[in-house]
């Protein structure tokens, strides 16, 4: 099995599908508008997917709250440093960062409305078979 997609309930995602896209390169693929403002968002394989939405709107987590090494969304970065210089200058606010022994560049960033994004420049990529 392989995974479809990831769903998440926010509070705005209309906006924050428009700002994944335009930001993160994520592409929406599928819109359902009415009553929970679906949007299923691609990245650049079309293979995995993240599914946003507010259904029901009470129930909302707050993400801001949540330690990032809680709950995140980790994307591949080639420079961690430009990109978050790039998606601060946009909205997102910064959290940390971590360079580790093995090569490997991790920042971590909130975007504009509090869910955790990690940007990884992996020393060996995770996907890689042993």
């Amino acid at each position: 099995m392989k995974i479809e997609h990831a769903a998440f309930n926010v509070s705005a995602p209309v906006a924050m599908a428009a700002w994944y896209e335009q930001h993160l390169g994520l592409r929406i693929v599928r819109h359902i508008p009415s009553p929970t403002q679906t949007h299923f968002l691609a990245d650049d394989s079309y293979q995995t997917l993240l599914e946003i939405y507010c259904n029901p709107p009470e129930e909302v987590p707050n993400y801001a709250a949540m330690d990032p090494l809680q709950f995140h969304i980790a994307f591949v970065s080639e420079s961690p440093t430009d990109d978050s210089a790039r998606l601060i200058a946009a909205g997102a606010s910064w959290v940390d960062e971590n360079k580790n022994l093995d090569g490997s560049h991790l920042v971590m960033l909130r975007d504009p409305w509090g869910l955790a994004l990690q940007l990884c420049k992996r020393a060996k990529p995770l996907n890689q078979r042993a």
